[in-house]
């Protein structure tokens, strides 16, 4: 019998690129407006086809929804990684509740997180933002926007976003979507691995 040997911490380790960026947000972006934006950027570093560990335009971070400072952000790292459930907004979730030392956000007394992905979640990441403790989500493309260009949402409820908001997660779409839509876009022109 094969016995492996077992850590109770999982460890991702980000693009270098990735902490770099997060280093130089120091200050508080207000508007959801910037917040999308920033998030935008990251998606279109992730997916530049000349950019070390290439991981497609998907991109996410939690902020703490009062006084809009970072907390951790996430690209796709499905491809690089080898790991089917690498998506932006799990790589985001998971980085943010390790440093902050609890995996629900939402037990952190008086304290309030928004979730920000460049496209709406997929039929997993939707399942983990309860779980994770969200209390707002913020999106930029559609899901549909998603699936034109060949990528496999999942099968996700109908309604989804008032089953989030009836758990008391706000839900907020559009944000920035066109700038969105046309981040998928452009990696598709790129012929960028569907995954």
């Amino acid at each position: 019998m094969l016995q492996e040997s077992c850590s109770s911490m999982i460890s991702l380790c980000p693009p270098q690129w990735l902490t770099d960026e997060e280093s130089l947000l120091v200050n508080p972006l207000v508007s959801t407006e910037e917040r999308m934006d920033w998030v935008l950027s990251l998606g279109r570093k992730n997916s530049c086809s000349g950019h070390e560990g290439q991981g497609g335009p998907f991109a996410a971070a939690v902020f703490d929804a009062d006084d809009h400072r970072l907390i951790a952000a996430g690209v796709n790292l499905v491809l690089p990684a080898g790991c089917s459930v690498l998506h932006a907004e799990i790589v985001a979730l998971i980085r943010a509740e390790q440093l902050l030392g609890s995996h629900r956000l939402d037990l952190l007394a008086g304290r309030h997180f928004e979730l920000v992905s460049s496209t709406e979640p997929c039929a997993m990441c939707l399942g983990a933002i309860p779980w994770a403790g969200i209390h707002r989500l913020v999106c930029g493309a559609r899901d549909e926007d998603a699936r034109a260009i060949g990528f496999d949402e999942g099968d996700k409820p109908d309604a989804w976003q008032t089953k989030l908001s009836q758990r008391g997660i706000e839900v907020v779409t559009g944000v920035c979507q066109q700038a969105a839509i046309a981040l998928l876009q452009d990696y598709r022109g790129e012929h960028g691995r569907l995954y």
